[in-house]
């Protein structure tokens, strides 16, 4: 038993051991790899700042080289060369050295004599110099140097004078201070100098590095394919640096910039520790996870025997949600067949209703048919055809008469689809009272309606709005039974984008306002022929779906007033 316990540490110590090289191994791979890339975003950032200071200085110098151009040019020095008068000549130059800031500007002729300067300091150019041999070559001479004259390093820019007639007579030699340049950006990171072709440091931002050629280089390696100095040159540069250089041709100087890499060491020190313990951290966590594997897989299977009880129950509640959605489908569509045959039903109510006076209204005309037609025979008969003429033109207007009357009885009969269409709406009143009208009549009614001119297009069903207004005039007629004063007015106008149909009768007025549109409410007697409170009801519903609205109350003078309004077809389709 002891031996097995002793196996089995000896192999947990093993596995420990193992996970452990393992994030060793790890670390130094992400070192390797953060420090490659610390060094690859240092050398682009390097470059970019060795470019902007190298630039910086070139433009700083090219400003000095352009001046040494425009001055050769001046009209007034040329002339100065042949000739002892300098004492305009240095003012010229002293006033363009004050303006430019240059450190000293020189008139020489072409044996290199001082003609003027702008300084105090005599020059002299040597025939045997580079930039004075090819200033008289016609070309710009170009030198930096330590000058013992002015006491400082300078820069040169030696431009030629050519005389009237062609050759070179003289030179204008523009002298620049390279410590005026360097005092705007001495000390900034990182260590930036410019060297010559000699190695010698010319320009620098570090005043300890000027003039040397000896860096205090110790050694040179490449890592991650940038050159990395070792270097022992005081506190002021890296003991590992990384080195850039960029050639300036213009200027006759190489730029180079030294970077530390202590902070690239750094980074990826930080990065390595931090994969380290993720790595550790994850495998204590794996450890950890090891030992409650079993308890939670314990844990799992009594979740999911739970989660399959309760899928059962959902199961059985959704079938029972599912039914009762088909059953309150299958209602909400016996609801809407009843309501269809709700309004076909008051639809043939009304019809009911107007048979009395319909019959009369087609009987009247067929007797005066028959009168007429007997009339023209006994006219023609007699050989006065003008007369029998005007007889049947009679008998024509009312068989068009007729003809109206059942056309209009027929439409409002027949079941209207759902549809929203464009009616005209003074054309549904006309046809509303002319199947009204023998009732209005017959008790006794007198109707106040003049059409307006033009028509006036509504949104609604041409059937469905007919039988609105006519149960909007078939209710004033009944509510005016057994009234001294019998009258119904009907109005049609306009407010804003709507149109307004007023339905008003001259009798007792509306007792319960507020419930007049509920269903099965009526004021007329119990057991009465004219239904059960179901018009106004269906009429409110027919308005709603037009997207109008239908409004009930007392009017001020007496009687009963119903409005009704419904989006005028034009503003509906610009919406």
């Amino acid at each position: 038993m002891m031996r097995v316990m002793d196996g089995s540490r000896i192999r947990r110590a093993l596995r420990v051991l193992g996970f452990l090289a393992l994030v060793a191994a790890l670390a130094l791979a992400v070192q390797h790899w953060g420090y490659r890339a610390a060094l690859s975003e240092m050398s682009r950032r390097g470059a970019s700042d060795l470019a902007l200071a190298s630039d910086r200085l070139t433009s700083e110098l090219q400003r000095y080289r352009q001046l040494s151009v425009l001055t050769a040019r001046h009209p007034y020095l040329a002339p100065r060369l042949d000739g002892p008068d300098g004492g305009r000549a240095t003012a010229l130059l002293r006033q363009t050295a004050d303006m430019t800031g240059a450190l000293d500007i020189v008139l020489l002729d072409r044996f290199g004599r001082q003609i003027a300067a702008a300084g105090s300091v005599a020059r002299r150019g040597d025939p045997g110099t580079p930039w004075f041999e090819r200033a008289m070559d016609g070309a710009l001479g170009v030198a930096h140097l330590s000058s013992r004259r002015y006491g400082r390093r300078i820069f040169l820019f030696a431009a030629p004078i050519f005389s009237p007639e062609g050759p070179v007579a003289g030179a204008v030699v523009v002298v620049t201070d390279v410590e005026a340049i360097e005092a705007g950006w001495r000390g900034d990171p990182p260590a930036l100098f410019f060297t010559d072709d000699a190695g010698e440091v010319f320009v620098s931002n570090r005043s300890e590095l000027v003039g040397r050629s000896d860096l205090g280089l110790v050694g040179r390696v490449r890592e991650a394919g940038h050159e990395i100095w070792r270097m022992r040159a005081g506190p002021y540069l890296p003991e590992r640096g990384l080195h850039l250089s960029q050639p300036l041709p213009v200027i006759g100087l190489t730029g180079e910039a030294l970077l530390d890499t202590a902070p690239a060491r750094r980074i990826a020190l930080l990065q390595a520790s931090a994969a380290a313990a993720l790595c550790l951290a994850f495998g204590a966590l794996l450890f950890l996870a090891t030992i409650r594997r079993r308890t939670l897989a314990r844990a799992n299977a009594r979740l999911e025997e739970r989660v399959a009880r309760r899928t059962v129950a959902l199961q059985a509640v959704n079938a029972s949600l599912q039914r009762e959605v088909a059953e309150r489908a299958a209602a909400e569509a016996r609801l809407r067949r009843a309501q269809a045959d709700l309004v076909q039903a008051g639809k043939l109510s009304a019809l009911g209703q107007m048979s009395a006076g319909i019959s009369h209204e087609l009987n009247q005309p067929l007797m005066a048919i028959r009168s007429f037609a007997e009339n023209a025979e006994t006219f023609l008969a007699r050989g006065n055809a003008e007369a029998a003429g005007r007889n049947l033109e009679r008998i024509s207007e009312l068989a068009r008469r007729m003809g109206r009357i059942i056309r209009n009885l027929r439409a409002f009969a027949r079941q209207e689809s759902a549809a929203v269409v464009e009616v005209d709406l003074v054309a549904v009143v006309e046809a509303a009272l002319e199947m009204a009208m023998a009732r209005a009549r017959q008790a006794e009614v007198t109707v106040d309606w003049t059409p307006p001119e033009a028509p006036i297009p509504v949104r609604g069903g041409e059937v469905r709005l007919q039988q609105v207004v006519l149960n909007l005039v078939g209710n004033a007629i009944d509510a005016m039974e057994g009234r001294e004063e019998k009258r119904l007015a009907i109005e049609i106008g306009q407010l804003g984008d709507r149109a307004r149909l007023t339905v008003r009768d001259s009798g007792p007025g509306i007792g319960e306002p507020d419930r007049i549109f509920d269903p099965f409410y009526t004021t007329k007697e119990v057991g009465a022929s004219e239904g059960m409170g179901l018009g106004l009801s269906i009429s409110y519903g027919l308005v709603q779906s037009f997207g109008g609205a239908i409004r009930g109350r007392n009017h001020e003078e007496g009687g009963a007033e119903f409005t009704v309004e419904l989006d005028l077809a034009k503003a509906s389709e610009a919406a």
